[in-house]
């Protein structure tokens, strides 16, 4: 089994997850460029980050890669719990972040060509992106204000918001008004799976 991915991106979670299944598998890291070549592209014609290998199976998005290794490894408990409410709750937070948050993280990595060159409104985009994303990371602190992780545990769930608190950070948005994401952070980063993953990347 074989993960490209892009160091600190949201390929992060399903590299996560490999080291908390515990078995081999290969990880490669991949630039802009690999994942826009002909080979990398027919294997995903989105020409982007996770892609999981596993034999002749190819298969991208985050939820897909993440449910399949879910349904390989129940054993791993990737969603903190395999009982059908407490991974559903667990999957409802994933779906919000995976699908809300990181969209609205759009702006500052990628701007539309309409907006290429003009800074006034390259500003207004980004400022409008920064409010958004700000509002919907509020909702997950107030989440943590009554509970520690988003799954009964640990999960690729709580990684998903990890990740994105990392871009936060990246492009200078400040989150300290948002109290609860600090202590979970250090919650986060004291697992060695979690951990490993870091130094692998070299986020550490």
């Amino acid at each position: 089994m074989k993960l490209y991915y892009l160091p600190g991106a949201c390929s992060f979670v399903p590299h996560t997850a490999l080291e908390w299944i515990g078995k081999p598998y290969e990880a490669e890291a991949v630039n802009r460029d690999k994942i826009k070549s002909p080979e990398y592209l027919a294997l995903n014609p989105q020409g982007a980050v996770p892609l999981l290998v596993d034999g002749d199976f190819a298969l991208s998005q985050n939820i897909a890669i993440l449910t399949y290794l879910d349904n390989l490894h129940p054993e791993a408990k990737l969603f903190g719990s395999n009982t059908a409410q407490d991974k559903a709750k667990a999957m409802r937070w994933l779906s919000f972040f995976n699908s809300d948050v990181h969209k609205a993280f759009t702006p500052f990595f990628r701007l539309p060509p309409y907006a290429q060159g003009n800074e006034a409104l390259t500003a207004e985009i980004r400022q409008n992106a920064a409010d958004n994303v700000l509002r919907m990371l509020e909702i997950a602190n107030d989440h943590l204000e009554h509970h520690a992780f988003f799954g009964e545990r640990l999960c690729v769930t709580d990684v998903y918001l990890y990740t994105m608190l990392g871009w936060a950070k990246r492009v200078g948005l400040d989150v300290s008004h948002l109290t609860h994401f600090k202590s979970f952070i250090e919650r986060v980063e004291a697992d060695k799976g979690v951990d490993a993953v870091r130094v692998q990347e070299g986020l550490k």
